[in-house]
C-alpha cells in the first residue's frame, strides 16, 4: 500500500485523484488547501489529516516521511502552485504526481530534471487522454495508415465574468488561454501526430486564442475560447455553453464517454512505473509557452472562427 498527500483538495479535479488513490488499493493520509469546503474527504478517506496552511502540511509530511512514509504528493492546485510544490515533495523524499500543466515554462522541467538526478525520485503529470480508449485506438489506425492529416480543433467553454478576475486570468500564475484550457489537446495532438515543426498565432486575446501549427504528420488549425457566443447557435439555443470538435480530414474524432477511469488508470501505471513523466510533456510545455510569447501573424490558413472576431 502507498502512501498519498494531495493539495489543492478543495478543487473541481481533487476527487478523481482521491477516487484513484482508492480504486488503487492506496491511502491518503493528509491533504492541503486553503478552503475548508473538503468534505469530499470523507467520502474516500475520512480518516486523513487535513490542512489550510502549508507550512504545517509540510511540517506534518516531515513526520510523517520519518515514521512511515511518504511514496508519492498528488499535486491539483492552481498552474503557478505546481513547481514550487513539485519541489517541495521531491525534497521530502517522494515522488509528485502533478495535474495539467505540469509547470508553466520548460526552464522549469530542466530545473526539475535536476532535482529529479538530485533527489532519485521522480516527476509524474496525468495525461489522461493517452490512455483514453478511443485515442489509443486511434494512434494505432493514424501509425499503420501513415498518410498526413488535416486537422481542426475547436474547443469553446464559456466561462463567466468571475474567470478573468481569477488566477486563471493572470497570465503569469495561468499560463494564459492554451496553457489552461488546452495543454491536454496539444499533448494529445502531439502524441497523435508527431512534434511541432512550426507554429503561428493568429489570435490572443483575453478569452481567445488561435493559431496553426504544422506537425510531423498533421496540420492543424486550432480555436480556443472561454466565450459562448462561439458555440453554435443551435446548440446555444438549448443552453449548451460548451462546444468541442476536433476533425481530422474531415471526419470528427468521438471520445466524449469513457472519462470515468482515466485518472484511475493513470495511477496505475504511475505505481507501477510505467506512467508520463517530464519528457513525455515537455513538447506540450513548450507549444504553449510558445502561443503566449509569440508574434501574432502568420500565413497559415486560418480557422474559421477567426474571421467571426
Amino acid at each position: 500500500m502507498k502512501r498519498f498527500a494531495l493539495t489543492g483538495a478543495a478543487g473541481y479535479i481533487a476527487p478523481r485523484h482521491m477516487k484513484a488513490i482508492k480504486d488503487t488499493g492506496n491511502v491518503l493520509v493528509a491533504a492541503l488547501d486553503p478552503f475548508e469546503s473538503v468534505g469530499v474527504i470523507d467520502s474516500y478517506f475520512p480518516e486523513a489529516e487535513f490542512f489550510t496552511e502549508p507550512e504545517a502540511f509540510e511540517a506534518y509530511l516531515e513526520e510523517a516521511r520519518a515514521a512511515e512514509g511518504l511514496d508519492y504528493v498528488s499535486i491539483a492546485t492552481p498552474n503557478y502552485l505546481h513547481y514550487p510544490q513539485i519541489r517541495m515533495s521531491l525534497r521530502l523524499g517522494a515522488d509528485a504526481l502533478c495535474e495539467k500543466p505540469l509547470v508553466l515554462g520548460e526552464d522549469e522541467l530542466d530545473r526539475l530534471a535536476a532535482l529529479e538526478a538530485e533527489t532519485g525520485r521522480r516527476v509524474w503529470t496525468v495525461l489522461q487522454l493517452r490512455v483514453h480508449p478511443a485515442l489509443v485506438e486511434l494512434k494505432r489506425k493514424l501509425e499503420s495508415d501513415g498518410d498526413r492529416k488535416q486537422v481542426s480543433l475547436t474547443y469553446v467553454t464559456g466561462r463567466g465574468k468571475w474567470y478573468l478576475k481569477s488566477w486563471k486570468g493572470d497570465v503569469k500564475k495561468s499560463g494564459g488561454l492554451a496553457t489552461n484550457i488546452g495543454v491536454h489537446f496539444f499533448d494529445m495532438l502531439t502524441w497523435l501526430f508527431g512534434d511541432v515543426e512550426h507554429l503561428e498565432v493568429h489570435a490572443r486575446e483575453d478569452r481567445v486564442v488561435a493559431g496553426y501549427m504544422e506537425l510531423e504528420r498533421a496540420g492543424v488549425s486550432w480555436f480556443l475560447s472561454i466565450d459562448d457566443s462561439f458555440v453554435p447557435a443551435g446548440l446555444r439555443a438549448k443552453g449548451q455553453r460548451t462546444y468541442r470538435s476536433i476533425t481530422v480530414d474531415g471526419e470528427e474524432i468521438e471520445f466524449s464517454g469513457g472519462f470515468t477511469d482515466l485518472h484511475t488508470e493513470v495511477y496505475r501505471r504511475t505505481i507501477a512505473g510505467d506512467g508520463f513523466g517530464l519528457e513525455d510533456t515537455r513538447q506540450a510545455i513548450r507549444t504553449t509557452e510558445q502561443i503566449r510569447n509569440f508574434e501574432v501573424g502568420g500565413s497559415a490558413p486560418r480557422h474559421p472562427f477567426v474571421e467571426k472576431l
